[in-house]
């Protein structure tokens, strides 16, 4: 399917040129607001410029080869977006890597990366991430937040360089970032992306991300190395002149929140249930049921709903990165919360596709975006997609290009799913995790898991089966569940799962749900650094357990 093209390359606008207009034109207004307990540290349009243009002037007396890879690694923070800007300004690249990193992961990114310079931010264990810095780079610590006294020091630089007076321009076709993918499999591949490819997206995508507003607020929280929140944070404040809010630490995630009133909000599916389930633990579904039916009460209880999230004045509101069931999207609209989901992926910069406002169309992930391709291949069911803004390639992985990229220039995203009449798009599994049983049946687990979304003490699932007859999944309990009897999270796991198997085909059935000990993290490697499951890396770390559990006795077993 092809869609309407976008405007002309011509009148593209990049980065810097809307950084450049807004601090001309509202050098007093607060662009960036960092917390600090009760108080905020502010950054306006002119204070960030001055900042920027400092970093980028010493940068330039590094005397680097233009188009350098200039790495990043960080919580997000004001600091974040500064150095980012001033990276661009200096004609260089930027690549920006995950805080969670391990010490030997950091090494291995930088290393690829060739980077030869490291902004180094708000960090929680960076004596470890330390180990994998090679010794020919040269590290920056942002100020704040527990600066090495070994790198320089970003305000030692602000207080020697005068600022940038130029306002330079990179060309359309320069690099604009490396951005390392999260990897749910093997080593992160870092996906180049240019100027064009985020500027063409921008224009195509100005209207269905609201730049019309006449304010706009962020809420920036999720990786800002992730392409979700690098398009729908970073790009969109600077596109729309808006004010970015951070958030200080997960203890005051919620204050942080309500204190933003962000008019743009995008969280992944499991901070959607963490919501709803802080929603349930104060007001029971069956008394909520009850107050939506009241005519005068039930907007009363939407708009305090609203309010306590901090979402009454959001009127952009997405989710992505990972499936989101239709019935939690369903649910959040019963509270007047219209929950939008996009898709896409790191190589076409996370735009293919979103859910209309106020056409949505449940158990898909939206409709097409102005200015892409889609097409579904009919042997494997894959997902193709092709736009100006496809990346430019794996950086030095040709052979990894090649794999994704066809000559007719699709990407083959790995995604299998369907594309309806009217340009909506569903997504079904993976091609990578689907699986055979020994009964030689393919198994989509991703479909599977979907059927468990509405048993509220289940938090995170993994359907695996490799080798076994039928699959079974493998559960880690809400906190509401902590707070019912063994007993009575067992009665309900077996009713989700009565209720569940008629619907599937006979060899997708589940034979067992087994309840893990522990809850999968990023820090035990269970979850990638958007929250995503690494599938793999659970299947591997259970696998001695796997077939004794599917022998076992009962419907329900706990580890």
């Amino acid at each position: 399917m092809k869609t309407t093209p976008v405007s002309d390359p011509t009148a593209l606008k990049i980065f810097m040129d809307y950084f450049y207009h807004w601090e001309k034109t509202q050098p007093e207004k607060i662009f960036l607001r960092q917390p600090f307990g009760h108080r905020f540290n502010d950054f306006t349009w002119k204070e960030t410029g001055n900042q920027v243009r400092r970093l980028a002037s010493y940068l330039l007396s590094l005397n680097l080869a233009p188009k350098s890879p200039i790495g990043l690694v960080s919580k997000n923070c004001a600091e974040w977006i500064i150095a980012d800007l001033a990276i661009m300004m200096a004609g260089q690249v930027s690549v920006p890597f995950y805080p969670t990193l391990t010490g030997p992961q950091l090494h291995q990114v930088l290393s690829h990366s060739g980077c030869v310079v490291l902004f180094v931010g708000k960090l929680d264990d960076w004596p470890g991430m330390k180990t994998g810095v090679p010794a020919d780079v040269s590290c920056i610590s942002f100020p704040n937040y527990n600066p090495d006294p070994e790198h320089i020091q970003w305000k030692d630089i602000l207080a020697s360089r005068q600022p940038l007076k130029e306002s330079p321009l990179p060309e359309l076709n320069d690099l604009f970032s490396i951005i390392y993918t999260s990897g749910t499999t093997g080593n992160p591949k870092g996906v180049m992306l240019t100027y064009q490819a985020v500027a063409s997206a921008m224009a195509a995508t100005k209207d269905i991300l609201r730049f019309d507003l006449p304010e706009t607020r962020f809420f920036s929280y999720l990786p800002l190395c992730h392409i979700a929140e690098r398009n729908i944070v970073e790009a969109t404040c600077i596109g729309t002149g808006g004010t970015i809010y951070f958030a200080e630490s997960l203890d005051t995630f919620a204050q942080n929140l309500a204190q933003a009133r962000p008019t743009h909000f995008l969280a992944v599916p499991r901070i959607w249930t963490k919501f709803q389930l802080g929603i349930l633990a104060k007001m029971p579904q069956r008394k909520l049921d009850l107050l939506l039916k009241i005519p005068f009460i039930s907007g009363m209880v939407r708009k305090k709903i609203r309010e306590g999230l901090g979402l009454n004045e959001a009127e952009l509101i997405l989710t992505g990165a990972a499936p989101m069931p239709a019935s939690l999207i369903v649910w959040f609209r019963r509270l007047g919360i219209k929950i939008q989901e996009a898709y896409g992926m790191t190589e076409n910069l996370g735009a293919v596709c979103m859910t209309p406002r106020n056409k949505p169309k449940d158990g898909t992930v939206g409709k097409i975006y102005p200015g892409v391709e889609v097409k579904i291949l009919p042997d494997t069911g894959e997902i193709l997609t092709r736009s100006d803004w496809t990346m430019k390639g794996y950086y030095k992985e040709p052979k990894m290009t090649a794999e994704t990229i066809d000559e007719e220039g699709w990407i083959h995203t790995g995604d299998v799913g369907e594309l309806d009449s009217e340009g909506y798009l569903k997504i079904t599994g993976r091609v990578k995790e689907m699986y055979k049983t020994s009964k030689g049946e393919y198994v989509a687990p991703a479909q599977i898991e979907f059927g468990f979304a509405d048993n509220k003490l289940i938090d995170q699932i993994c359907v695996v089966g490799q080798r076994l007859p039928q699959p079974i999944a493998l559960v880690v309990l809400s906190e509401m569940a902590r707070r019912v009897e063994r007993e009575a999270v067992a009665q309900s796991l077996e009713a989700t799962l009565t209720d569940l198997n008629p619907k599937l085909k006979s060899y997708e059935r589940v034979r067992k749900i087994v309840v893990m000990r522990d809850a999968w993290t990023v820090d035990n490697n269970m979850l990638t650094p958007t929250l995503k499951t690494r599938r793999n890396v659970i299947e591997k770390n259970y696998d001695q357990m796997i077939e004794p559990w599917y022998e076992g006795k009962g419907n329900v077993i706990w580890e």
